[in-house]
């Protein structure tokens, strides 16, 4: 249903997203990403994920086909597994069960049901890898599918292809893609 439905929150016949957010922004020169670096998001979803400017942008791909909690579900566990301390464990742990993999979950993520079990049964005595398995199904299951069409969306190619000429609002008046020059704010604020 969201997905039919994702064709109403397309903006597709103007540049105006950041002026209607009430603010414009300019990416400085230390946000830029070279050309080498885009080119290394192509060659793997991992190099994509593990650089902060194409992990915003994969996030905002995401977001605009309304299947943002699988990166969001991979990113919680990248931070769990960072976790210090014994005793935040079992909380964190039980947030992220709660939020991604339980069946009532509020983004609930698309694992088979033997996955769910065994990561529901991980929970009784949460360690730093209980959620390893789930999290390499989710990844596999970005790199087989959304991971291609990101690709080949503008939320990619802006990267590859920046405009040759300034973004104001009178070069961008009927493009279809929203650059990162122009729109930089659609990026930051999946970051």
């Amino acid at each position: 249903m969201k997905h039919r439905l994702g064709f109403l929150l397309q903006k597709s016949d103007s540049c105006d997203y950041s002026l209607s957010q009430g603010k414009k922004e300019k990416i400085s020169p230390t946000q830029r990403v070279s050309q080498e670096e885009v080119k290394k998001w192509a060659d793997s979803l991992e190099n994509l994920i593990h650089h902060d400017r194409g992990l915003a942008a994969f996030r905002a791909f995401l977001k605009s086909e309304y299947s943002e909690e699988n990166i969001e579900f991979w990113v919680s566990c990248e931070d769990y597994k960072k976790t210090k301390s014994p005793a935040k464990l079992s909380p964190k742990a039980r947030k992220i069960y709660d939020e991604f993999i339980s069946v009532q979950a509020t983004k609930e993520v698309n694992l088979d049901s033997c996955t769910r079990d065994k990561t529901s049964r991980n929970m009784l005595e949460p360690t730093l890898s209980c959620f390893d398995e789930a999290q390499r199904k989710i990844f596999t299951l970005m790199e087989k599918d959304s991971y291609r069409r990101f690709l080949k969306s503008h939320f990619y190619l802006d990267f590859v292809n920046p405009p040759a000429a300034g973004c104001g609002p009178e070069n961008c008046k009927r493009t279809h893609a929203h650059t990162l020059d122009c729109n930089s704010n659609i990026v930051s604020q999946c970051a």
